[in-house]
């Protein structure tokens, strides 16, 4: 079976700091990374790792350095697209080692699974914490699905294009996310969205279109939907996203792994 696992939002600092003043990401991190190691052999194979955006707080190159580091003894490749907190130019200088990322310009990528592709699009919009898929992504998204035909396909974003009620995250989602559900409503084939930025796990069906987003391994956004709510964070426990292909009547299955330390198993009716 093809699989893949979904971290997003690490927001690495550098050594000795603490996002937001608060939340130890680079320790969140190296647990994930234990935890992962630790599941991966109860799972079936696994392809890759694929970041979906805010890899570290502020865009910088130990940042990046430190998320290398700290992602090193996963032992599956590496797929990641920028979010708002990165810088375009310092993660492509991070991971100037793939072959996945291009020379210049936004951070779009596609890589095929076989039975379903992935297509990456760049939301950032350097200085802004609302995202924009730019005129140069629309076109890459419309060749790719051009050329995959009645191939069903997983878009990833940082930025969501669905409503969590949180009001200062809602105001900074995906701006032009309309203009991509209309492209994935005509393709021949089932198609979803996978993004970040919320800290939370939400789906939701817009337009015929399944939209996912994944929990962070760090910190959560407060799950506060009052109308003058603070925009807040909540050192909720850390999880992933695993993405298990499971032929065409099961389709493409989630499940979230949970990242911290947790008694069991035991057998339901143990000997």
């Amino acid at each position: 079976m093809t699989a893949f696992i979904q971290l997003t939002d690490t927001h690495i600092v550098p050594e000795g700091q603490l996002a937001y003043g608060r939340s130890d990401t680079g320790a969140a991190l190296v647990r994930a990374v234990e935890s992962l190691r630790a599941t991966l052999p109860q799972l079936d194979p696994v392809d890759c790792v694929v970041l979906t955006g805010d890899l570290t707080d502020h865009g910088t190159a130990e940042e990046y350095q430190r998320l290398r580091r700290i992602l090193a003894p996963l032992p599956l490749p590496l797929l990641a697209i920028p979010g708002n907190h990165d810088s375009r130019e310092a993660m492509r200088a991070a991971f100037a080692d793939m072959d996945w990322i291009p020379a210049s310009g936004p951070i779009h990528w596609h890589h095929d699974f076989g039975p379903f592709s992935l297509i990456a699009l760049d939301t950032l919009v350097e200085g802004a914490p609302y995202g924009m898929i730019c005129d140069r992504g629309l076109q890459f998204l419309d060749r790719t699905l051009n050329a995959l035909g009645a191939q069903p396909v997983v878009v990833a974003t940082h930025h969501p294009w669905i409503l969590s009620g949180i009001a200062e995250m809602d105001r900074n989602n995906l701006r032009n996310g309309d203009r991509l559900c209309a492209r994935l409503a005509a393709h021949p084939a089932p198609a979803r969205v996978i993004s970040g930025h919320l800290h939370r796990a939400l789906s939701s069906l817009v337009d015929g279109i399944l939209h996912q987003v994944a929990p962070a391994p760090c910190h959560a956004v407060h799950l506060d939907q009052r109308r003058q709510a603070v925009n807040s964070l909540t050192l909720e426990p850390g999880q992933a996203t695993l993405y298990n292909w499971r032929g065409p009547l099961g389709g493409l299955v989630s499940n979230t792994i949970n990242l911290e330390q947790h008694p069991g198993p035991w057998p339901f009716y143990p000997d």
